[in-house]
């Protein structure tokens, strides 16, 4: 069984792009936590390549972007080339059948913009309701 699931933030910008055959895919890196902290306390993260097609690709371009935390479905695959120089070059990916949300697009934006300034403002004394000694709501 071939299976990957993992959950991490997007690390650059997306893009969509088409093959020859005009077949749509996205690719991207997406920085997963490690379990444990390392001696010095801090966190690790492995960076993990990823590639998306036809309308998760899609999906992915069209709500997502760089620091969105992403939860993802996939399995992993190996190929590999000739570079320029002749060397033979291996890469390992996760092909992502699924693509999920894994916090509120008001976080993501509220991570990924400055948050506007805070004019002061006068302090209103609120007047408490009167309910005729009943709850609002039944328990």
């Amino acid at each position: 069984m071939n299976k990957v699931q993992l959950v991490g933030r997007i690390c650059k910008d997306l893009e969509i792009k088409n093959t020859s055959n005009m077949t749509k895919y996205c690719t991207f890196t997406v920085a997963v936590d490690r379990r444990f902290k390392d001696a010095d306390g801090k966190r690790q993260a492995d960076f993990i390549n990823c590639v998306a097609w036809k309308q998760t690709a899609e999906f992915i371009f069209k709500y997502f972007n760089k620091g969105s935390r992403i939860g993802i479905v996939g399995s992993i695959q190996t190929r590999n080339y000739e570079d320029n120089n002749g060397r033979k070059v291996f890469i390992t990916e996760v092909i992502v059948d699924e693509a999920e949300f894994v916090e509120s697009a008001n976080k993501q934006e509220s991570q990924t913009q400055a948050p506007a300034p805070v004019e002061p403002q006068a302090q209103v004394q609120e007047q408490p309701q009167d309910v005729g000694g009943e709850l609002p709501f039944e328990i």
